[in-house]
């Protein structure tokens, strides 16, 4: 499959841009791991523009990463065009991406990410200004439309295609949903099927296992998938999916013992990469690790996720993690 001139091989799977989440350390480790694209956590236009010191180190990408992407989101014609100027001459990624699907009320109560499903006509006009303002391929990602009344998809994403997109990325879920509910790829692979659409659809949405990744390939016609939550405190699930989806088997000599020393290594790179010290990377780091699924179904866990939810050192978490390792290993 192939994104402009970006070829990202058979059944591609990707890491999708989260805020909080996605920075350079944790994007480089999802690669290691197979991650065949990476993206940005999403930036502010306006917040780019007056050169805020957080913005520019989400654009900050390495070689070792690419193919990556940068996301932005904003609600005017003007600071969308201005910030993907910028990330095209300071970040020189290999892809500019929208995000119109981001449901949070910070930012879709305010009319950008999700809230331009409200106006589809500033979303038109600000994605065509960006295509035109910069060399890099634009994408976009969105949600099928507002609420269940408004699922607007199949006619946006035609709209969108004829802006000068790329490609487009599709969470099936509507706004109003939020991460609530079932992700429903019956409308994604209505997009896909659709003989106006020339562009690449990528589908996003409860993709957390190999299984499911390659149903969602099977039975929806997608060009690629999309992992967002499902990789929370679980980067090696690019290599779980990569080698279901290659070999038809799972992936041999993931134990207990080596996902830790993974998440071990994650703590790490998340402090290498703070600019705020240790501590930073540990608060960047901590929730997203208690939120990993190879601590479900482990006894009487609540107080021990709570004491990694307290941690501030990775001498804490190493500890914890230590003694985690006596129980399941």
């Amino acid at each position: 499959m192939k994104i402009s001139n970006i070829d990202l091989g058979k059944r591609p799977v990707l890491l999708a841009p989260m805020e909080d989440v996605t920075d350079q350390a944790f994007r480089l480790l999802c690669k290691e791991f197979g991650a065949s694209m990476v993206y940005s956590e999403f930036v502010s236009s306006d917040a780019l523009i007056r050169n805020v010191n957080r913005s520019i180190q989400k654009i900050t990408v390495c070689d070792e990463e690419r193919p990556v992407a940068v996301q932005i989101y904003g609600r005017d014609v003007e600071s969308m065009v201005e910030a993907a100027r910028i990330i095209e001459s300071e970040a020189h990624p290999d892809i500019l991406d929208i995000n119109f699907g981001c449901p949070v009320k910070k930012v879709a109560g305010k009319g950008a990410g999700a809230g331009m499903l409200k106006n589809i006509p500033l979303m038109l006009e600000i994605t065509q200004a960006v295509v035109k303002a910069v060399k890099l391929p634009v994408t976009v990602k969105t949600r099928l439309g507002w609420d269940h009344e408004n699922k607007i998809i199949t006619t946006l994403a035609e709209q969108l295609q004829d802006c000068g997109i790329q490609a487009l990325t599709i969470h099936g879920r509507t706004r109003s949903q939020m991460y609530t509910g079932d992700a429903d790829w019956t409308l994604i692979r209505d997009v896909k099927n659709n003989p106006r659409i020339t562009i690449p659809i990528i589908g996003n949405g409860d993709v957390t296992t190999p299984e499911r990744a390659k149903e969602c390939f099977d039975l929806y016609g997608v060009d690629a998938v999309m992992v967002g939550r499902a990789t929370f405190g679980r980067p090696w699930i690019f290599k779980e999916i990569r080698s279901y989806l290659d070999t038809g088997k799972h992936a041999e000599g993931l134990t207990n013992k080596w996902k830790l020393d993974v998440l071990r290594e994650q703590i790490k790179r998340s402090v290498e990469c703070s600019q705020k010290g240790e501590l930073g990377g540990i608060l960047h780091v901590r929730r997203h690790l208690a939120a990993s699924p190879l601590f479900k179904g482990i006894p009487d866990f609540r107080q021990t996720r709570i004491k990694m939810l307290r941690a501030e050192t990775m001498e804490e978490l190493f500890a914890i993690l230590n003694e985690i390792e006596q129980r399941i290993c």
